[in-house]
């Protein structure tokens, strides 16, 4: 087993460098070190089929728990409910483009603020973050950075700060809701949780910390926003929103699905309908309504961006099979030891800092164990016991913005800017939303302490 450990960690880490490097495509790098994964650490180290299986682990699309799952439950090996539901997502949004929507909504926010690009940016931050409390944070950075874009096109501004600032949004805001972010949902039906026990916890955290971000974006990104050479924008040389409408019955349809689609992600808890079956039908009744064009947008749909994350699931699947976030799941426990501050401090910045490089998904699963464990230390020092949670989901959603790869919202927003001819690099991405990470994470530790300790 320790020789698998090292070839996992070996692999994860020349995995991260590659595509920091960014020299390779990162779907060819993710894809290769996911082979290695499978044959070097579970094929020759641990000679497990068993592992190979799991993590590939294509049997889940022929259970009913894939497409309708009344108690949440962590899945094993390739997250193939998020890669289904990416997909279907991204059908809808190429439909929506096709029938102009997106240039529609373009245009008639530029005409309501009045083509000002810093109040467009305050407005789409602010958008961000609210939609993800209700919405998959991935789908909410789909449909807002496919919207910036165009304004770009049409205001003749970079748009690479105002889709950094939204992928932060989104994910602080997804912090705020059980249904916001994966890892939420995971800890809240572990822990018995409902919708307003997050809103009024971790909710009121990431309230406070999105004031705060958005000070601190404008003051990060206006120079970049704002060209001291610009000439004022001439309203009326801009295309009418409805003029952008290339199909009214398209767009319409469109409109409604989208609906649909908001409709069932808020209530999934209560429909019991996965993300996956969600994704599946938005795209099936996407393909329908356009049907003239249905392999057009099919073909249009960003494969890249869905391989990559077939790849990096398995190197990290390689992480979990060999115990790897076991192990750091357990540090936390001993390295705390009865210090009710100090533990809570450890599981906010070292769920924060992993999730940053490891998909937090699994983080998430391993770790819920570890606090319900921890809980009676905690009661029996006459603090609140939920402090814990509290800790972890704010640690593994707003960790995850520290980097391209921490959180799936980060990689979809990159890749529609690099689609676009926007490629965004490592360095300019942590070089911008690290330090915003860093100062989340400290209101939000100063936020457990002054309210829980």
């Amino acid at each position: 087993m320790l020789a698998a450990q090292i070839f996992a960690v070996a692999i994860f880490i020349a995995m991260f460098l590659l595509i920091v490097w960014d020299k390779i495509e990162r779907h060819f790098v993710t894809l290769g070190c996911g082979a290695l994964t499978l044959v070097v650490v579970f094929g020759i180290c641990m000679r497990s089929w068993s592992a190979i299986w799991n993590t590939i682990a294509v049997k889940a699309f022929a259970t009913k728990e894939f497409w309708y799952q009344v108690t949440e439950s962590e899945s094993k090996g390739i997250n193939w409910a998020t890669i289904v539901f990416i997909a279907g997502m991204m059908v809808m949004v190429e439909g929506m483009a096709k029938a102009g929507f997106f240039r529609w909504l373009c245009m008639r926010i530029a005409y309501l603020v009045k083509c000002k690009t810093i109040p467009i940016f305050i407005t789409f931050m602010i958008m961000s973050a609210v939609l993800s409390m209700f919405i998959d944070s991935i789908t909410v950075i789909m449909f807002l950075a496919a919207v910036t874009v165009e304004l770009a096109v049409l205001l003749k501004f970079n748009p690479i700060p105002m889709i950094l600032s939204e992928i932060f949004c989104a994910n602080l805001g997804g912090s705020a809701t059980m249904c916001g972010d994966p890892p939420n949902i995971i800890v809240g039906t572990s822990m018995g949780f409902s919708f307003f026990d997050f809103l009024f916890n971790t909710g009121a955290a990431a309230g406070i910390s999105l004031v705060v971000c958005i000070v601190f974006f404008y003051i990060v990104f206006r120079k970049e926003l704002v060209s001291k050479n610009a000439e004022p924008v001439d309203m009326t040389k801009l295309p009418k929103p409805s003029e952008a409408i290339t199909d009214k019955k398209g767009f319409i349809l469109s409109s409604i699905i989208f609906g649909i689609a908001v409709v069932l992600l808020v209530t999934h808890s209560m429909t019991h309908l996965t993300v996956a079956a969600i994704g599946t039908f938005i795209a099936a009744i996407t393909l329908l309504a356009n049907a003239k064009h249905a392999l057009e947008l099919l073909k249009k749909v960003d494969y890249k961006t869905l391989l990559f994350f077939i790849g990096l699931f398995i190197v990290v699947c390689g992480l979990e099979e060999t115990g790897i976030l076991k192990y750091i799941a357990d540090f936390i426990s001993d390295i705390s030891g009865g210090n009710i501050m100090l533990m809570v401090a450890i599981i906010l910045w070292l769920s924060a800092i992993a999730s940053a490089f490891v998909d937090n998904i699994p983080f998430a699963a391993t770790m819920v164990p570890i606090i319900q464990s921890l809980a009676p230390i905690v009661t029996a020092s006459g603090a609140d016991p939920n402090t814990l949670a509290w800790a972890l989901s704010l640690g593994t959603d707003i960790g995850g913005s520290a980097t391209p790869i921490g959180a799936s919202a980060n990689v979809v927003g990159t890749s529609v800017a690099a689609k676009n001819g926007y490629p965004i690099s490592w360095g300019r991405y942590c070089a911008k939303l690290a330090p915003a990470t860093v100062i989340v994470l400290v209101i939000s530790t100063v936020y457990l302490f002054v309210r829980y300790l």
